[in-house]
C-alpha cells in the first residue's frame, strides 16, 4: 500500500495529489538543479525540510552534504559559532577549533530554517556570505571560501518583519530569489486520505504488523478535522490510532483521538446550523449532551466528579443529564433514566 501512494502521489517523501501540490512538485523540478537561492514559507508542519530535501536530492548536489541547521532552536550566543565555526581560544568554552555548518556543506547544501529568528547580527554576517561565498570562523582572521547553496524557511512573514525594520531587506532579497509557499493541510483537503494511508503504511512496515486499512467513518472525520499542526499532527494522530488498534483489521473512529471526533462534530454541528438544517437551540443542546457525556466517560460515571471536571455542582449536572436524556450505559432496572445515546 504505501508503495503504491509513493509511487503515485509522492515526489521525493512529499505525499500528494492536491492541485497545489502538483504546483510544488513542478517548481521542485524546474529549480533543484541550480545554485538559486529558494525561500519556502508555509505553516509549522507543512512540510518545509522535505521540501528542500527533494531540492537536494534532484539537484547535481545529491551526493554532496545536505546539512539542516534549526535558527530558532539556538540561543544567539551559539548561532554563530554553529553557522561559521570557531578557533580554539576564541571563547571561554572553545577547548578546539570547530568546523561550522558552513564548511559542512561545502560543495552542497546548507538549509536554514526559521530564518526569520536570526538576529540582526547574524543577519548581516550571513548576507556577506551570501555574496561573497566566503566567511571567517569565529576568533579566526583567514576568509574561507565556500560552495554552498542556500536554502531557507520560514513559517513568519518576512515582508511585515521587513516592514517593522527586524529583518533585513537586503538580505531578505538575497534569500527570496525563488518563493515556493506550502499550503496547510486544511485546504488540501484530497490529500488527507493519502497522507493517512501512507503514514499508516509506513508503521505498519516498521512494525511488520499485518495489513491495516481506515473505515469509511474515520476517514470522513480525518477529512472534517482542520489540522492546525498540518503534516506533522496528522503523523503523531495515525500513530496514535495505530496503537491503539492492535489486533484489528479496520482503524475506526473509537481508535482516533477525542480531539478529531469531538473538532468534526463541532464542525458538523456549526454547518447544519448555519445551513437550516438545524436550529441554534437544538444545536446548543446537542453541542451540551456531548461535552457532559464525555465528561462522564472519562470519570467512569461518577456525577461528583464529571461535575468538578465540568465546574459545576453535581445538582446542576444532575440537571441538565435528566433535560437531556443522559443516562448510564449499563443501569437497566436502575431508579435513574436510560441512556438516549448516539455517537
Amino acid at each position: 500500500l504505501r508503495a503504491q501512494v509513493v509511487q503515485r502521489y509522492a515526489f521525493h517523501n512529499l505525499i500528494g495529489k492536491s492541485p497545489s501540490m502538483q504546483g510544488i512538485y513542478s517548481k521542485i523540478e524546474q529549480v533543484a538543479d541550480s545554485r538559486t537561492t529558494v525561500l519556502i514559507t508555509g505553516e509549522s508542519g507543512t512540510g518545509k525540510e522535505l521540501v528542500a530535501k527533494a531540492l537536494h536530492y534532484n539537484s547535481s548536489r545529491r551526493e554532496r552534504p545536505f546539512v539542516a541547521l534549526n535558527c530558532a532552536a539556538l540561543p544567539e550566543t551559539l548561532i554563530e559559532s554553529e553557522l561559521f565555526g570557531h578557533e580554539k581560544g576564541s571563547f571561554t568554552d572553545a577547548t578546539a577549533r570547530r568546523v561550522g555548518q558552513f564548511e559542512l556543506a561545502h560543495t552542497g547544501t546548507l538549509f536554514l530554517d526559521e530564518i526569520g529568528d536570526l538576529s540582526a547580527m547574524t543577519q548581516a554576517k550571513l548576507l556577506r556570505v551570501l555574496q561573497e561565498r566566503e566567511f571567517t570562523r569565529v576568533g579566526g582572521v583567514q576568509s574561507i571560501k565556500v560552495d554552498v547553496r542556500i536554502l531557507t524557511a520560514t513559517n513568519k512573514n518576512l515582508e511585515e518583519l521587513v516592514r517593522k525594520g527586524q529583518f533585513r531587506e537586503d538580505l531578505y532579497y538575497r534569500i527570496n530569489v525563488i518563493a515556493l509557499y506550502l499550503p496547510p493541510l486544511r485546504e488540501r483537503g484530497e490529500d488527507v486520505p493519502l497522507l493517512a494511508k501512507h503514514f499508516l503504511a509506513k508503521r505498519i512496515e516498521e512494525d511488520n504488523r499485518p495489513p491495516q486499512e481506515f473505515s469509511k467513518d474515520a476517514v470522513d472525520l480525518l477529512s472534517r478535522y482542520p489540522w492546525p499542526g498540518n503534516v506533522r499532527e496528522m503523523e503523531n494522530i495515525i500513530e496514535q490510532a495505530f496503537i491503539w488498534s492492535k489486533g484489528s483489521d479496520t482503524i475506526t473512529p473509537e481508535h482516533l483521538p477525542i480531539i478529531i471526533k469531538e473538532d468534526s462534530r463541532s464542525s458538523s454541528l456549526r454547518d447544519d446550523t448555519l445551513a437550516g438544517r438545524l436550529s441554534l437551540e437544538k444545536a446548543v443542546m446537542e453541542f451540551e449532551r456531548e461535552i457532559i457525556l464525555d465528561a462522564l466517560k472519562r470519570t467512569n460515571y461518577i456525577q461528583t466528579h464529571a461535575a468538578n471536571l465540568l465546574g459545576i455542582s453535581r445538582r446542576m449536572l444532575k440537571y441538565r443529564m435528566d433535560t437531556l436524556g443522559i443516562g448510564r450505559p449499563d443501569q437497566e432496572g436502575s431508579s435513574e433514566p436510560p441512556v438516549l445515546v448516539h455517537e
